[in-house]
């Protein structure tokens, strides 16, 4: 079975999880959002506090608010990047994004990746987690589902009575209503919704009540 601790970090409240395999320790990091030291500090004790095998640094997408503590996570536990083809070219333009949304231009060189698409599944311990390619957001835009318990970690494509903003580089509001309704929506009502920002959800309720479907 799966578990879940949600961090919340940097000046955009960006929602970091830590989900690990309860039985073998296997851990993912989803979104390395942390940006100050003591944020860093923040993650290693509690994978250390829980004796966590961290095993993947996975992100839903690339913006700078969801990546500041990538090139830290990367080199803390010697792992590649797992994230879509398509983020590569945002991470490429990082630095300049963070000096325009307020953070310290950061150093993404020299990162190794290992490229995810829409339908392949990451083995977590005795766990699945499945991937589904919903861009619109941005380009490269990648949500995962769990089945054990019931969750989908939607990044900024799909949040509690909103949806993720369209008008940056790359955004597509046709496109990720669509993907939305196609990839998520398709999904049992009482799978959890686990945002990029702001609280839970679940797939039933925004089927019902998010007013952007």
């Amino acid at each position: 079975m799966l578990k879940v601790k949600q961090f919340v970090f940097n000046h955009f409240q960006t929602n970091c999880y830590l989900l690990w395999n309860d039985s073998t320790k296997e851990c993912f990091i989803i979104d390395p959002s942390m940006d100050t030291q003591d944020e860093e500090k923040k993650m290693a004790l509690f994978v250390q506090q829980h004796c966590l095998d961290v095993t993947r640094i996975l992100l839903t997408h690339a913006h700078i608010d969801h990546i500041t503590g990538l090139k830290w996570a990367c080199e803390r536990f010697g792992l590649p990047v797992t994230t879509h083809p398509d983020s590569a070219q945002m991470i490429g333009h990082a630095a300049a994004y963070a000096k325009i949304m307020g953070f310290l231009a950061s150093d993404f060189s020299n990162l190794q990746y290992n490229y995810i698409n829409g339908g392949d599944s990451l083995k977590i311990g005795t766990d699945t987690l499945q991937c589904r390619h919903v861009p619109g957001h941005c380009i490269g835009s990648l949500c995962f589902v769990a089945e054990n318990p019931k969750m989908v970690f939607t990044g900024d494509a799909l949040f509690h009575g909103s949806i993720g903003r369209t008008d940056l580089p790359g955004g597509d509001n046709t496109l990720l209503i669509d993907k939305i309704r196609s990839e998520l929506l398709t999904l049992c009502d009482d799978y959890a919704v686990l945002p990029g920002h702001g609280d839970c959800s679940s797939i039933g309720d925004e089927k019902n009540y998010n007013p952007f479907l």
